[in-house]
């Protein structure tokens, strides 16, 4: 199918308007800006991935931020549902009685009946094997759970088994969001410079096995670090924090336990530092994730993770 994408992902909508001939589906990335601005779109297919607090400098209070997420699944021909999102769990059934449901744990009733779940390793749709998650590359829980809508949705356009499992096992994912770089001499280099704030930092340090050096800093942003320095705690063997949320980074890292770490000035010596550090611990997983903003030294999260991955070449690659 021809079949582009759109939305809050870089490509306007209005650029598909004019193609001739015109797209059989468009797959539209809608932010709660463009949900409020768009009272007439009608998708045939509407997926709700996750509700936590967000934009409310804008929308003001929660309930306002998630009628507008609500309004656009009330105007979709088909409602699809992350049955693992707490808040999605408890009010969805009764604002969307007919909806599709997916959900990893294999537990969720609607799921198990008419959407998408994992058994035994195996997609399921509708009871329907679709693939094995031994061909799905993504780590964390985060990315099953994405998995599952986009098959949901798959099937709710007609895509054959088949095809969605082989579009599956072609997909390496995208680039900054916990982008596998590659493995040399025991080191893993993992590239999530789109985890701009704590709770993304977090996901990203549940989703990764193993022990983990993590590079974080820029600037920071405000939040609760409680559960972000938790999971430093419990994964994290040494941490490199710079930029200029450095001195704050490693102020946490003091009061939450003397965490062990060191502190840089550039990115540049970050990764020389986090490869020094990896000669001590190897086999480990060198994870950028930085839980701030990328401001202070760069223009946008994909310049920051467009040069980590250029620094990690010779670590990956060294001249013979």
């Amino acid at each position: 199918m021809r079949a582009p994408y759109c939305g809050n992902i870089g490509v306007p909508a209005c650029a598909l308007a004019r193609q001739q001939p015109p797209p059989e589906w468009a797959i539209a990335e809608l932010s709660s800006y463009q949900i409020e601005g768009t009272v007439h779109l009608s998708p045939q297919v509407g997926i709700w991935t996750t509700l936590t607090p967000d934009h409310l400098e804008r929308h003001g209070t929660l309930e306002r931020y998630y009628s507008i997420k609500a309004s656009l699944l009330h105007r979709s021909k088909v409602a699809i549902l992350n049955g693992d999102d707490p808040f999605l769990a408890h009010h969805g059934p009764g604002w969307f009685p007919q909806a599709l449901w997916t959900s990893i744990s294999g537990s969720h009733p609607q799921a198990l009946a008419r959407g998408a779940t994992i058994a035994d390793g195996i997609v399921y749709f509708a009871g329907e094997k679709i693939l094995s998650l031994q061909s799905f590359r993504l780590l964390g829980d985060h990315n099953r759970q994405n998995l599952l809508l986009a098959v949901a949705a798959a099937c709710q356009a007609g895509i054959s088994p088949g095809a969605i499992a082989q579009a599956v096992a072609e997909f390496g994912g995208v680039p900054h969001r916990l982008e596998h770089l590659g493995t040399h001499r025991g080191v893993t280099w993992i590239n999530d410079s789109k985890a701009t704030n704590y709770d993304a930092a977090e996901v990203a340090l549940r989703s990764v096995p193993g022990a983990i050096i993590l590079l974080a800093g820029g600037r920071a942003k405000a939040g609760d670090p409680a559960p972000w320095l938790a999971q430093v705690r419990q994964r994290v063997v040494h941490t490199v924090v710079f930029g200029e949320a450095a001195p704050f980074f490693a102020q946490l890292l003091t009061e939450s336990g003397s965490l062990p770490y060191n502190s840089v000035d550039t990115l540049l010596s970050a990764v020389a530092s986090a490869w020094e550090q990896a000669q001590r611990f190897a086999p480990v997983t060198i994870l950028f994730s930085p839980a701030c903003a990328s401001f202070d030294q760069f223009a946008n999260f994909e310049q920051r993770g467009d040069s980590f991955r250029s620094l990690c070449q010779p670590y990956l690659a060294p001249p013979p």
